[in-house]
């Protein structure tokens, strides 16, 4: 009933802008907090479809946004290819096993669809309960990502392990990189399979690297999933970090391309004539007033513009931050983008 993201994803006029936004079912909400405690542990969460389901529809229906965005997380993955992870309360992901040799990645395979099964359970769940109020997107991260976190062992500042393993061993790096991008195209063709709408890849840990071994060691293997999806649903790359790689984005097989909020939006124009645009309001501008988020709202649409623009975040909604500036945000976006096609 609302495919105001997908007719913008494709390059289609619409009566105004949509949004969505990265961390749209999270912590910010009452009423995702009370389904947390329900569960026993995050990772329940993410492989109960029922409990993913009513938390992954909580936005739409509270927030007005124009896209449900699955509840799950990046790291099914590599646990699907024989790499646990846990999830700490307020630390994050912690893998208690490291992949450093030869041995550790004899021990991973290339992950099949089925073994993200619950996953793939939720979406449909989810399709059959938004009853074709708004699209759903899937997504899963890019294999750079996953590969820092995997090497790792846990989030960092610098990722120093994961890029010391890029430059002693490229060969085993690769080797690495290539398994994550496959089992992330089975993982996505079955998301779009059951019912996702719409894709993105994010690509959280881009802006470490340097130009060249981001070409080398990521966008490659972006560009591989995306010509692998082919062209049945609209495909989003939210590489963050990554300013240095935008004219290089404007060459694969995606249809938008997300940006942080250091990347200029003029210049974003330019570099990348061939996609519709996405973001780019700095999540720390929701901490201002009322009249703030209305002010920094309408300047970053003035920016974009009234055409290939799909409103978010420069990355994603912060636990602290108040509903009431996000409902804020989303209805100026609403509002105000319907006044610019006048």
């Amino acid at each position: 009933m609302n495919d105001r993201l997908i007719s913008a994803a494709k390059g289609l006029a619409t009566d105004r802008t949509p949004i969505w936004l990265m961390r749209q079912a999270g912590r910010i909400l009452p009423e995702y907090r009370k389904v947390r405690e329900t569960a026993k542990d995050f990772k329940t969460l993410v492989k109960t479809p029922e409990l993913a389901t009513e938390v992954t529809i909580q936005p739409v229906d509270i927030l007005g946004v124009d896209a449900a965005i699955i509840f799950s997380d990046i790291l099914v993955i590599p646990e699907a290819m024989g790499l646990n992870y846990e999830m700490e309360e307020n630390k994050g992901p912690v893998f208690p096993k490291r992949i450093t040799s030869e041995a550790d990645l004899a021990s991973l395979h290339i992950a099949q669809a089925e073994e993200l099964q619950y996953v793939l359970d939720a979406i449909r769940l989810t399709k059959k309960e938004l009853q074709g109020k708004v699209p759903l997107i899937g997504f899963a991260g890019a294999p750079w990502t996953i590969f820092s976190y995997m090497i790792e062992g846990k989030g960092s500042k610098t990722f120093s392990q994961a890029k010391k393993m890029l430059y002693t061993q490229p060969a085993f790096s690769h080797r690495l990189l290539d398994m994550i991008a496959q089992s992330t195209i089975h993982y996505l063709k079955a998301q779009i399979k059951a019912g996702a709408d719409i894709v993105q890849i994010f690509d959280s840990w881009a802006g470490i690297l340097s130009p060249d071994q981001y070409a080398e060691f990521s966008l490659k293997y972006i560009s591989k999933i995306c010509d692998a999806l082919g062209n049945d649903v609209p495909k989003i790359v939210f590489a963050k970090g990554a300013f240095f790689a935008r004219a290089e984005m404007n060459t694969i097989n995606c249809d938008v391309v997300g940006l942080d909020w250091n990347m200029g939006i003029a210049e974003s124009r330019a570099l990348l004539p061939n996609k519709v645009l996405q973001g780019n309001l700095d999540p720390c501008a929701l901490y201002g007033s009322l009249d703030d988020v209305r002010r920094e709202t309408k300047k970053m649409l003035n920016a974009f513009g009234p055409h290939k623009h799909i409103a978010n975040l420069g990355h994603g909604l912060y636990p602290d931050t108040e509903v009431d500036k996000v409902k804020c945000y989303i209805d100026t976006v609403k509002e105000y983008s319907a006044t610019l096609r006048r």
